[in-house]
């Protein structure tokens, strides 16, 4: 499946997540953003930036469990970093913060 989004052709499969993660830039975000039906605030990029360092240094998607580790530790969220999580992506992790952040579909995780 393509989208022509802003005069940007994006590659994505089926479930509009990004067949190449090498394509992602902020503008695909925000494109992507607004199929999930999100307007992206500054805690939405802390997540997604997060993300996006951590597949540049690891070359996988983060589990959401070093997601929530970050926004408890570096975002000052402490407790609540993963309700906070599932306030910023309410259909879940995978669904919304992966594909928001170009990543690939986690094929091992079936849950946000």
């Amino acid at each position: 499946m393509n989208a022509v989004m802003k005069n940007e052709l994006i590659r994505t499969d089926e479930e509009g997540y990004l067949i190449d993660p090498g394509e992602w830039s902020e503008s695909v975000a925000h494109q992507l953003a607004q199929t999930e039906q999100l307007q992206l605030e500054e805690d939405h990029w802390q997540v997604i930036r997060f993300m996006r360092s951590y597949y540049d240094d690891h070359q996988v998607a983060a589990d959401a469990r070093f997601v929530v580790r970050h926004l408890a530790d570096a975002c000052g969220y402490g407790k609540d970093a993963k309700r906070r999580l599932f306030q910023l992506f309410p259909y879940g992790y995978v669904k919304q913060a992966c594909k928001i952040a170009g990543m690939k579909r986690p094929r091992a995780w079936s849950t946000g």
